[in-house]
């Protein structure tokens, strides 16, 4: 009774803020051919999917082996309904790759989506680069540029034009090769730096993570989503190996 009550919050919180979002659903050939799919041109440029829209069997909770009821399939998102849901990553790790995804948040929420994740500490973010997902507007982390949404969370703050209001559907595109990250949200890139660079530990000295052993060194890992705490919804999650 309990999960079903939470469900049912949950799917009251994403439908409204998914149906608000139908415009820019339907804008995006993506869309037009479904959501959750690769176009043929996707498939011959061994684009692969990370989540079908029906289940989320490549995902499991950071340090477990399966995946958190508190994380569910709702209306082809794959969506956090609630607090304690855990952060996840996927079961396959990745060293170079493309990464695609939409994302949506709730009023005054944050979240947030990590690479090169290892399970080597007690949390998912002790050791791998995030990139933010955040209300801008409303969440009371918003008074450091660093921390608004599609930014390299602590270090590289993302322009305000890539940015949308909570309830509005987001792309992320990652790319990471040989070290060199770029970033791009609702196609304006937002970072664009080589992990390990001058510029890239001068960064991490000026951050939280400057006293974090071993933050952003491991070559290869996990992708991960945050549980913040707030209710988030992904869809359209792809990958393709570089």
């Amino acid at each position: 009774m309990i999960i079903k009550k939470t469900l049912q919050k949950a799917t009251s919180v994403i439908k409204p803020l998914l149906l608000s979002s139908a415009c820019l659903i339907v804008s995006t050939v993506a869309s037009a051919q479904g959501s959750n799919m690769l176009t043929e041109q996707e498939k011959e440029q061994g684009w692969q999917l990370l989540f079908d829209g029906k289940t989320a069997t490549q995902w499991r909770n950071y340090q477990q082996s399966a995946l958190s009821e508190k994380w569910q399939v709702i209306d082809g998102a794959l969506t956090l309904t609630g607090k304690g849901g855990g952060d996840i990553i996927t079961k396959s790790s990745y060293e170079n790759f493309e990464l695609k995804l939409d994302w949506l948040i709730s009023e005054a929420g944050n979240s947030g989506i990590f690479i090169r994740v290892d399970e080597q500490e007690k949390y998912v973010y002790s050791r791998a680069p995030e990139i933010q997902i955040l209300d801008n507007e409303r969440h009371s982390d918003n008074k450091n540029p660093t921390h608004l949404s599609g930014s390299l969370y602590d270090m590289i703050s993302s322009p305000a034009n890539s940015h949308k209001v909570a309830g509005k559907w987001n792309k992320i595109r990652i790319r990471l090769e040989n070290g060199h990250l770029q970033v791009w949200q609702n196609n304006v890139k937002t970072a664009d730096i080589t992990i390990g660079s001058k510029r890239w530990q001068s960064l991490v000295a000026k951050s939280k993570f400057a006293t974090w052993q071993g933050f952003g060194q491991q070559t290869k890992g996990f992708i991960g989503l945050q549980d913040h705490g707030d209710v988030v919804a992904f869809k359209n999650i792809k990958i393709k190996e570089l």
